[in-house]
């Protein structure tokens, strides 16, 4: 597991659009939010990413780039493009489980109409230089940081220079 104020894996991961998102070519002005989603199976994380979309510029003009990501094939993550409301928000699929388990991220086995296995839900804070500054991982899709709690934390944050907490 990765604490605050370590460097993270670098990701590469390919997006809906065709092109490649590289972590360690991100240059944010304070923020990189990744934030790893269940898939095409899951309506908590297409309300999630929904409402994500109508909060992008508040993240934007926070100087916080934001991504979403996660292990469906190329063909799933394209209809979720499609059929979710979420047209500005880079999306990345196929990310490897074993690296998601690198950042920490819990596994699960499908039931029902899941895949066999996929992601759970992960939202990543992490700084230009690519240190982490704090995550918060599920085991489900439910329990997930408030998007607007993320706001304002990103406020304070940088507001009062506050540093990365839970590095012990």
């Amino acid at each position: 597991m990765i604490k605050p104020r370590q460097k993270t894996p670098n990701l590469s991961i390919n997006l809906v659009n065709g092109t490649e998102w590289t972590l360690s070519k991100q240059h944010p002005e304070a923020f990189t939010l990744l934030i790893v989603y269940r898939g095409l199976h899951c309506p908590v994380c297409k309300k999630y990413l929904e409402e994500l979309q109508t909060k992008l510029s508040k993240f934007n003009d926070l100087g916080v780039n934001v991504i979403a990501i996660s292990s469906d094939t190329e063909a799933k993550a394209k209809q979720t493009y499609k059929d979710w409301a979420i047209a500005d928000i880079p999306l990345g699929y196929e990310f490897p489980i074993e690296e998601a388990r690198e950042w920490g991220l819990f596994i699960s086995k499908g039931i029902k109409q899941e895949p066999d296995t996929f992601i759970e839900p992960g939202l990543f804070v992490i700084r230009p230089n690519k240190e982490l500054y704090c995550a918060s991982l599920q085991t489900m899709p439910f329990a997930r940081p408030g998007l607007d709690d993320v706001i304002n934390a990103i406020k304070f944050i940088l507001h009062k220079d506050y540093p990365a907490r839970g590095e012990a």
